[in-house]
């Protein structure tokens, strides 16, 4: 059957409460997939996974990717952990802390769906942080919306003035590659450049450059 969309599951998983489950499964699947594409000799290329709220305030998470990268033998900086605005400023001094503990591991850090939550600037210097990801809402009407431009220009100079990356989601046309990049936007996500694939299929990226490309995504 047709795949899933993650919008359509996750509310269902953290409801249930598999949502703990399954992430353990995303995370040891990323790392296992990360191992064998090393294996059969591609260039490393970070692989991004999305953390769910109860994944983040497990008090057993650390040790778990610890555990995950150590089982797979991996380099800790091909592994990005994304969290959401809302998930890190839920308690702003014990996620400080937590956020830390991961960046103490080696791994990288992305706040998803950047401009949608809280957008508080204070996290963005108290958080150990290295990527934003500007939320797709921004990106869809830009050559129409010069609101939507002009806020992407402000996350993108705030992003280069803290040392952070920034990758666009969800774009989809020509149009917006070429005004994200001269924007100076690092890095994009979206149908432009593929839809979601199976890890076998994805392996078709691994064989070609393309500096737009944001690194590989799995998402629980």
């Amino acid at each position: 059957g047709n795949p899933v969309p993650p919008n359509e599951f996750i509310p269902i998983a953290e409801e249930s409460g598999l949502i703990l489950e399954i992430g353990a499964w995303v995370l040891k699947r990323a790392c296992q997939q990360l191992r064998s594409w090393q294996d059969l000799g591609y260039d490393p290329i970070p692989v991004a996974v999305n953390l769910s709220a109860r994944q983040f305030t497990d008090e057993q998470l650390v040790n778990k990717i610890v555990d995950e990268l150590s089982s797979a033998k991996l380099s800790p900086d091909l592994l990005e952990l994304e969290l959401t605005e809302r998930v890190i400023m839920r308690d702003v001094v014990e996620n400080r802390v937590k956020l830390q503990a991961l960046k103490d591991i080696g791994v990288k850090l992305s706040v998803d769906d950047f401009g949608t939550g809280y957008s508080s600037m204070s996290y963005l210097k108290r958080f150990p942080l290295d990527v934003l990801k500007i939320d797709r809402s921004f990106v869809m009407d830009l050559g129409t919306d010069s609101n939507d431009e002009s806020i992407i220009r402000a996350i993108v100079a705030l992003s280069k003035g803290l040392g952070l990356v920034t990758i666009a989601e969800g774009v989809e046309t020509e149009q917006q590659r070429e005004l994200l990049a001269s924007i100076g936007c690092d890095l994009m996500q979206g149908y432009l450049f593929s839809r979601p694939v199976p890890a076998r299929e994805a392996e078709t990226f691994l064989t070609r450059a393309d500096p737009g490309l944001a690194s590989m995504e799995d998402s629980s």
